[in-house]
């Protein structure tokens, strides 16, 4: 068997008419298609009213791909329950955060929480899966589409207005207990009947409580996984021998994804470089989105990847929709720079991808995504991304990982300190993945490849850096691992690390409660930097080594660290903003200069390698071999190397 990557399509035959069919699927194979992935918009096609199904068309779809050599995986068509579903059972729709009804038109229109609709879920795709579980093209299934995405995590009524007391019975037990998790002795919120909780939104004044909210984020994730877990047991049931995935999307944060990818066989995403980088939002300056808006930044990608690899602790995993062209969502669709399309192939099987599947075949040429691209345009004629696909090379990119790949440095991800972080940013320009992406950037630009995983995931024998950039709530898990950990570890903490508790409260202790002696520091204050205002930090041992801090700076009082760093401007001023204790190291400014010293310190100590790399070059190892990407759209010169632009090359 060939043991390179193999790569896909997302297909839509319902979208044009039967004569193209056995045309397309030729194309495709001829393309060096592996893959087609099909029907996860098609509830209506397929049961155009209650239990009247029509599989013709969807049977003789999936005979023309298997007599083309393709292998077919199936989408479970949940995402678009039909309007006759929704004129029978209106009580499905889900509320948005204003207590409005959100209507049919679109996707996603459903609540989690629904027993109803997940009756109706679960019946279509029993009925899927046992016609399709004997054919021989059919490979996999995929659950639903983009679960939770576009704020569809969370409904705010309905079903899960109902289900959520339910919940918080069944976890706390006592009202005495949530009312003491949430700390509901303030603006007397304590609550005498469980029936008296509802949705944290639509509060008079402000945010709602945010323990509240923690813990209502918990619920709707609760519901999602089960939602899923669902269809999985169904699929497993009828179609053991398929495998079973998801794709999730670009920064996913309304679900914890460590829950919701257990029961998966591997996970997806869907990638989309170019809209992704208005994901930088407030943070990045215009000028860095303009230089990488027809290649996408390098960073946001390989971020994403490298959580995706690290949802099943480091199994490999598709990407099952890659932009091919321009895409229709975002603030700014520019058209993607020549060679993109090859160049993010090349740099997802680097971060551990076993497929590629591209989005889509044919443009559409109706509803929704009239303006999104395909491999071929809406005249059916190749557009670049075919072109730039059938150029691959597929050999060059082997499956297997070597050991010399493992990388040194692992990056602890948690959505429960996500959502814990941006209920009360304290800084509008503040978010958790801004302080993320931060870190990743700066391990990135010096050429350090890097593994992303939940605390519980982790083994601290792995690796020799273990970072936590932006991990605020603490547990007794994240505890037990610092206090445990061997010498032989460094740890590098980001600011607003250990804030929390798992309630979402501040521990009565302070910051880092349960480990501040092994960390040797007491949080003194925060001080949060409107545009414009900045503060300095110098290096304790050279006064020369300067750097401004911008968005947020903490301090510490010292119980035993070393400050390495301190403020040298400001009311903080001679406080330590970088701390270390034997192999514990906080740093509480942010800072991009900073904290690249921070980690050529850290990286130094434990004799793992950098290199400086050129902006918006970056180098990535697999399978033994090391791969240099350039994003920039000219040629960039590296030592004795010469990188065109938009193009990746292999190097010793």
């Amino acid at each position: 068997m060939n043991n390179n990557l193999k790569i896909g399509v997302c297909d839509y035959p319902e979208h044009t008419v039967k004569s193209n069919w056995t045309e397309h699927a030729a194309q495709q194979k001829a393309l060096g298609l592996s893959y087609v992935r099909i029907a996860e918009f098609a509830w209506a096609k397929i049961e155009p009213d209650a239990e009247c199904y029509d599989w013709q068309w969807l049977d003789e779809a999936i005979a023309v791909y298997a007599d083309a050599g393709l292998s077919v995986i199936l989408g479970t068509p949940t995402a678009t329950p039909p309007a006759w579903l929704i004129e029978k059972h209106p009580e499905i729709l889900p509320v948005d955060a204003h207590g409005l009804t959100k209507q049919f038109g679109s996707r996603r229109h459903y609540d989690h929480a629904s027993p109803i609709y997940r009756r109706k879920a679960c019946r279509i795709v029993t009925e899927m899966v046992k016609r399709y579980c004997g054919h021989s093209a059919v490979i996999g299934w995929q659950t639903d589409n983009e679960l939770a995405h576009e704020g569809t995590g969370q409904s705010f009524g309905g079903a899960s207005a109902e289900g959520f007391p339910v919940w918080l019975e069944e976890k706390y037990k006592t009202l005495d207990a949530l009312n003491d998790a949430w700390g509901n002795v303030f603006w007397s919120q304590t609550y005498t009947s469980w029936t008296q909780i509802r949705p944290p939104i639509q509060v008079a004044t402000g945010q709602a409580n945010p323990s509240h909210q923690l813990d209502y984020r918990r619920f709707c994730s609760a519901m999602v996984e089960s939602f899923q877990q669902e269809q999985i047991a169904i699929i497993r049931k009828l179609a053991p021998q398929h495998f079973i995935t998801h794709n999730f999307v670009i920064f996913s944060e309304e679900t914890d994804l460590y829950r919701l990818s257990k029961d998966l066989d591997f996970v997806a995403w869907d990638s989309y470089p170019v809209g992704m980088l208005e994901f930088f939002a407030t943070w990045e300056s215009e000028e860095v989105k303009t230089r990488y808006a027809r290649t996408g930044h390098p960073d946001l990608i390989s971020l994403n990847h490298d959580i995706y690899r690290g949802l099943k602790n480091g199994k490999d995993f598709w990407v099952m929709e890659q932009q091919c062209g321009h895409a229709n969502w975002a603030q700014y669709n520019p058209l993607p720079a020549d060679n993109a399309v090859a160049l993010w192939t090349a740099q997802a099987w680097a971060h551990g991808a076993e497929s590629v599947v591209y989005f889509r075949w044919r443009a559409a040429n109706m509803a929704q995504e009239i303006m999104h691209s395909g491999l071929l345009k809406q005249d059916g004629t190749p557009d670049r991304g075919f072109n730039e696909v059938n150029q691959l090379d597929l050999s060059s990119f082997p499956l297997h990982w070597e050991e010399i790949d493992r990388p040194k440095v692992v990056m602890l991800h948690d959505y429960q300190s996500l959502w814990a972080y941006n209920h009360q940013p304290h800084h509008q320009d503040l978010s958790y993945w801004h302080q993320f992406v931060l870190f990743y950037s700066v391990f990135r630009s010096l050429g350090v490849d890097v593994d992303i995983k939940h605390p519980s995931d982790l083994d601290t024998q792995d690796y020799k850096l273990i970072v936590a950039p932006a991990l605020t709530v603490f547990d007794e898990t994240v505890n037990d691992l610092i206090r445990h950990s061997s010498r032989e570890s460094l740890w590098l903490f980001g600011p607003r690390c250990g804030f929390k508790d798992a309630t979402g409260k501040v521990p009565i202790r302070g910051q880092f409660d349960g480990v501040d002696d092994v960390l040797g520091i007491q949080l003194s204050n925060v001080d949060s930097l409107r545009p414009g205002l900045e503060q300095g930090v110098v290096s304790s041992d050279n006064e020369n080594t300067a750097h401004q801090a911008k968005f947020w700076c903490e301090s510490y009082d010292l119980k035993g660290a070393a400050a390495k760093y301190v403020y040298s401007s400001g009311p903080q001023t001679d406080k330590a903003a970088v701390t270390q204790k034997d192999n514990m190291v906080v740093v509480g400014a942010l800072s991009q200069t900073l904290l690249s010293d921070v980690v050529r310190l850290c990286t130094s100590e434990l004799g793992i390698a950098t290199v400086p790399l050129p902006q918006g070059v970056r180098i990535t190892c697999r399978a033994g071999k090391k791969v240099l990407f350039n994003f920039n759209q000219d040629e960039v010169m590296w030592g004795e190397y010469s990188i065109p632009g938009v193009s990746y090359r292999f190097v010793d």
